[in-house]
């Protein structure tokens, strides 16, 4: 039996398609592992294919967190394959009178979807959701080489990330 997706979906703006797009833009959903999800996320980063198990775990664990970690896709209408995907998780904060702060993760737009606009519009309702959350600012890491394209989304370069790995 399919579950639906996680319960942010209307607050997301769930299923968002344009007259004549062929693209909608909706939270991501238990049925996406068989439409190649876990594909679309090795183009960002090589990761070996998870089990439905370890894939329904997951994405329980992400559902109750409800509106705090949101994941949304976009479906190709002819196909019904994922063309890219990203998510956007909301920190609580001390500072700023316990401000929020939404951090942008996993964007990806499948390698044959690319230039067609898809990414700026995800990465747009991944913004407008943390803006309706509350966030006071929204931050993101990413290379050199997309520093042009989250630019053209209205991002600036500000400090320096380094990283801890394990």
């Amino acid at each position: 039996m399919e579950q639906p997706h996680a319960p942010v979906a209307a607050e997301a703006g769930a299923g968002a398609k344009a007259a004549g797009d062929a693209y909608t833009i909706r939270p991501l959903e238990l049925s996406d592992l068989s439409k190649g999800f876990c594909e679309l996320l090795a183009q960002l980063s090589p990761s070996p294919p998870l089990s439905e198990d370890a894939f329904r775990a997951r994405f329980a664990e992400l559902a109750a967190l409800g509106a705090d970690h949101l994941v949304l896709v976009a479906e190709e209408a002819a196909t019904g394959r994922l063309a890219a995907a990203g998510a956007v998780l909301v920190e609580r904060k001390f500072i700023r009178r316990c401000g929020l702060v939404g951090h942008l993760e996993d964007v990806v737009v499948d390698a044959a979807a690319r230039g067609r606009g898809l990414g700026e519009r995800l990465v747009r309702r991944l913004v407008e959701h943390a803006r309706g959350r509350g966030c006071y600012k929204v931050i993101l890491n990413c290379t050199t080489e997309l520093r042009g394209f989250y630019a053209k989304c209205g991002f600036e370069e500000k400090n320096v990330q380094m990283g801890l790995y394990f």
